[in-house]
C-alpha cells in the first residue's frame, strides 16, 4: 500500500479535509492581529526574569501541578477556596481536554457562531458534532434559537466567550443564565479578556452545578508561555484532571508565570493602558466616519465602506500595519477588520495609514 493510501486509511477524513491552523506572518510589520499585549517587560525585570529561567532545572521534569503558582494566582484572580484550577498549554489545551471527554458520550458541543474558531476547529478534529448558536443583529444571544438548539441538539458542553471573540462585545447576563438554567450541558465560560472588561463570573461556577470559568494569561503580556487555567468546582476538576497530560506546563513557563504574579502591577498598569487605548482607539476611528461595534477585549471591529474590508486589509499590509480581515468569516462579518489595541505609536502608525489611502 502506497503512502497516500495509507494516509486515506489512517487519517479520518474531517482531518484531511480540514486546513491546519495558519498564522499570518508578521515580519516588519506592525502586529495588531492577535489579541496581544504591545508591552514588554521594563528591561530590569527582564534581567531578574532571565536570572531565573537560567536557574530553572530543565534535567528534570516539572512539578506536574505548578505548586509554586497555585497560591498567587488565587490570590491575583481572587478565585473563592470554594473552587479547584486545572492548568492547560494555553486555553487550546483546555478546550481540546474538555472536547475529547465528549467523544465517549456521545454529546455534541455548541458555540456562539461567530466565535472563537478553535471550538470548531477542535470539535472537527476529535469527530465530536459541532452545532453553532447564532446571534441576533446586535451580537447578543439570541435566546429562543439557542434553546432551540440545545434542545434539538443535547449537547455536553457549550463554550460562551465573555466577551466574545470576534464581536468583542458581553453577551447579556440574564440571557447567559436562562441558557445555564435550561441546559444539562456543563457551560464553559470563557474569560479570556477578563483584564479588560469588569464583568466577571466567577461566582457562577461557585453557585451554578453546570458552570466552569476558563482563563488564560496570554491577553496580559504572557502569550509566549502558553499558560491557560480552567477554575470550577472541585468535583469537576478532580475528573478533567484524570485525563490532563502530566507535565503539561514545562519549567520555563512555570517560572516565568510566578515571576509575572510576583510583578503583577506591572501586569495590571499594562491592562489599564490598554483600556485607555481602546477608547481612543475607538474614538479616532469613529472621527474617521467609520463604524466601530462596542468592546470589552483588547481589540475593536470595524466596519469598512462595503466590499472594502480585504483591499483595506491589504493597503495597510502596504503601509507596514498587519489587522485580521474578518470578511468572508461569516455573514455578519462582511466588511469588517479586527484590530488588536497597540501601543500609542503604533495606532498612530494604524491611524496615518487609513488617512494616506482613504484620502487617495
Amino acid at each position: 500500500m502506497n503512502r497516500q493510501a495509507l494516509i486515506k486509511a489512517l487519517i479520518p477524513q474531517s482531518v484531511r479535509d480540514g486546513d491546519a491552523y495558519k498564522v499570518a506572518d508578521a515580519t516588519g510589520l506592525i502586529k495588531l492581529d492577535a489579541m496581544e499585549n504591545p508591552f514588554g517587560w521594563p528591561e530590569a525585570l527582564q534581567h531578574a526574569l532571565g536570572e531565573q529561567l537560567a536557574r530553572a532545572a530543565l534535567n528534570r521534569y516539572p512539578d506536574p501541578q505548578a505548586t509554586e503558582v497555585r497560591q498567587p494566582l488565587r490570590d491575583w484572580m481572587q478565585i473563592p477556596e470554594s473552587l479547584e484550577m486545572l492548568f492547560g498549554n494555553g486555553s487550546d489545551e483546555i478546550i481540546a481536554l474538555l472536547i475529547s471527554n465528549c467523544i465517549a458520550t456521545g454529546r455534541a458541543v455548541c458555540a456562539p457562531d461567530p466565535s472563537f474558531v478553535m471550538f470548531k476547529v477542535l470539535a472537527n478534529q476529535y469527530q465530536v458534532p459541532f452545532y453553532g448558536l447564532p446571534l441576533d443583529d446586535a451580537h447578543d444571544i439570541d435566546l429562543d434559537r439557542w434553546l432551540s438548539v440545545i434542545e434539538d441538539t443535547r449537547p455536553g458542553l457549550i463554550f460562551v466567550p465573555q466577551p466574545n471573540n470576534p464581536t468583542g462585545n458581553l453577551f447579556e447576563t440574564e440571557r447567559l443564565q436562562r441558557v445555564v438554567e435550561r441546559t444539562e450541558a456543563l457551560v464553559v465560560i470563557d474569560e479570556a479578556y477578563t483584564a479588560f472588561t469588569d464583568a466577571n463570573y466567577l461566582n457562577w461556577a461557585a453557585d451554578a452545578p453546570n458552570v466552569v470559568i476558563m482563563r488564560t494569561l496570554s491577553k496580559v503580556g504572557l502569550a509566549g508561555s502558553r499558560f491557560g487555567l480552567l477554575i470550577g468546582h472541585p468535583d469537576w476538576i478532580d475528573q478533567f484532571d484524570k485525563i490532563r497530560l502530566p507535565y503539561n506546563i514545562n519549567a520555563l513557563t512555570q517560572v516565568a508565570v510566578r515571576f509575572a504574579l510576583e510583578h503583577s502591577d506591572v501586569l495590571e498598569s499594562q491592562s489599564a493602558a490598554i483600556r485607555d487605548e481602546r477608547s481612543r482607539l475607538s474614538e479616532a476611528l469613529r472621527v474617521r466616519q467609520l463604524v466601530v461595534w462596542p468592546s470589552e477585549a483588547n481589540f475593536v471591529v470595524m466596519q469598512t465602506p462595503p466590499s472594502q474590508a480585504r483591499g483595506w486589509f491589504e493597503k495597510l499590509k502596504e503601509h507596514g500595519v498587519l489587522v485580521k480581515c474578518l470578511d468572508g468569516m461569516h455573514p455578519s462579518l462582511a466588511d469588517t477588520l479586527r484590530v488588536t489595541v497597540g501601543a500609542p505609536h503604533e495606532t498612530d502608525a494604524l491611524l496615518n495609514a487609513l488617512d494616506q489611502f482613504t484620502a487617495d
